[in-house]
C-alpha cells in the first residue's frame, strides 16, 4: 500500500490544523556528540521545507534549551513563519533545583511556554505537547491551563506525549464535557519493534478523535538494519549505540531479529532500505497521522522522506504483522488473545 507525498497534508485529529505525514524531529539539532551541528541542522531544516514539509517538532529540554534557540534562529530565516507548524513540549526539568521547575503543574506550564516563545523567537506555538505525565498533577489542572493558553493565542492546538491511555481518555473526556480545547494528538513510541500502544492508546485515539504521532519509528536505530545478530547486544544505555545514551534499556530477543530478517527481505524485494520499509509501515497504521523523523545529514533526511513513496503489498504487510506481533502481557488483553472470536459463552443475537 502506498502512502502520500510530504506535501499531502492531513488534519491533526479533530482539529483544523493541517500537517505533513512526516514531521521533522529536531532532537539532533545542536552541537557536540550525536548532534548535527548548526550548519547541518540548517541544511536539514531547509531541505525539509523545500520538499513540502511543514511540521517541526522540538522540546524545551533538548540541549537544555539550545535546541529551541537554534530552531528559533532557523525560523527567523524562513520566508514565512505562518507556513510552519511549530510544535514544542513542556514538563521536563528546566530548573532542576526548583520544585516547580518541572512537571505538569500550571505554574510550570505558564513559565515554560513563555521561555519557549522567547527561544523560538515567535509569538505563538502551533502545537504544545505535554512531554511526559508527571504522575502528580491532576488532569483538570493540566487541561484547564492548556485551554487558557489556546484562548490567549499562545498556542493553536494541544497534545499529550508519553501518557497512559486512561489519562489521555480522561483528559479528552473532560475537555469535551467542559468545553475546553480538546487533545489534538498523542505522541507515543511506536515501531515494528514496539507495538504495545495498539492495545489501549490507538483504540482510545480512534474513538476520541485524537491523532497518533509516533516517535522512535526506527526503534532507536535498530530497524535501520545496521546491526547484526549478537546475543550480547541491547538497545539503550550506550550498549547498542555507544555514542548516544538512551535511558531505557531493551534486551534484544529472537523477535527483534525475526523482524529484521523480514525487513531485510522486503527491503530487497522493493529495492529500498529496511529503515524506509519500517517508516512506511508506521505511517500506514490505523489511527496514525504520520511519524517524526530525525536526521544528522541531508542525505539521511532524504532517505527517510522517500519512505512515503514505497508501495508495500498485502503479502509484505502480512509478513511484517506476523513477525512483529507479540502476545500481550497485560490483562485483560492476554485473555482476549485467547479468544480472538470472542469468549465461547457469548452468543451474539442475529439481527
Amino acid at each position: 500500500m502506498a502512502t502520500t507525498g510530504l506535501d499531502h497534508y492531513f488534519l491533526l485529529g479533530s482539529s483544523g490544523l493541517r500537517v505533513s505525514p512526516l514531521g521533522l524531529g529536531t532532537m539532533t539539532f545542536g552541537s557536540g556528540g550525536w548532534h548535527a551541528g548548526e550548519e547541518a541542522s540548517r541544511a536539514i531544516f531547509h531541505r525539509y521545507l523545500d520538499r513540502g514539509g511543514n511540521l517541526i517538532d522540538t522540546a524545551d529540554v533538548y540541549g537544555g534549551g539550545a535546541g529551541e534557540e537554534l530552531l528559533g534562529k532557523l525560523i527567523r530565516e524562513a520566508t514565512d513563519r505562518d507556513r510552519l507548524v511549530i510544535a514544542t513540549k513542556f514538563g521536563g526539568p528546566t530548573h532542576p533545583s526548583d520544585p516547580n521547575g518541572r512537571g505538569n503543574g500550571r505554574k510550570h506550564i505558564l513559565s515554560a511556554i513563555e521561555a519557549s516563545l522567547r527561544r523560538l523567537k515567535t509569538d505563538y506555538i502551533d502545537l504544545y505537547w505535554l512531554h511526559m505525565w508527571d504522575q502528580v498533577t491532576d488532569v483538570d489542572e493540566v487541561m484547564a491551563t492548556l485551554d487558557a493558553l489556546v484562548r490567549s493565542g499562545k498556542t493553536r492546538a494541544v497534545g499529550l506525549s508519553n501518557v497512559p491511555a486512561w489519562w489521555a481518555t480522561k483528559a479528552q473526556t473532560l475537555a469535551h464535557r467542559r468545553g475546553w480545547e480538546p487533545v489534538a494528538a498523542l505522541q507515543l513510541e511506536y515501531s515494528l519493534a514496539e507495538r504495545s500502544i495498539e492495545w489501549e492508546h490507538l483504540p482510545a485515539a480512534l474513538n476520541l478523535g485524537m491523532a497518533v504521532v509516533p516517535w522512535s519509528p526506527l526503534a532507536n536505530g535498530f530497524l535501520t538494519g545496521k546491526y547484526r545478530r549478537n546475543p550480547t547486544l541491547s538497545i539503550g544505555e550506550g550498549r547498542l549505540a555507544p555514542d548516544r545514551q538512551w535511558p531505557m534499556a531493551v534486551t534484544l530477543t529472537d523477535r527483534h531479529w525475526r523482524i529484521m530478517d523480514a525487513l531485510n527481505a522486503i527491503a530487497a524485494d522493493v529495492e529500498r532500505t529496511p529503515a524506509q520499509v519500517a517508516l512506511n509501515w508506521v505511517t500506514t497504521r490505523p489511527g496514525v497521522l504520520g511519524t517524526l523523523v530525525g536526521a544528522t545529514t541531508v542525505e539521511q533526511l532524504d532517505a527517510n522522506l522517500d519512505a512515503l513513496d514505497i508501495s508495500l503489498s498485502a503479502d509484505h504487510l502480512t509478513t511484517l504483522e506476523a513477525e512483529s506481533d507479540s502476545v500481550p502481557a497485560m490483562t485483560p488483553h492476554s485473555l482476549f488473545a485467547a479468544f480472538p472470536d470472542g469468549p465461547p459463552y457469548v452468543r451474539r443475537r442475529s439481527l
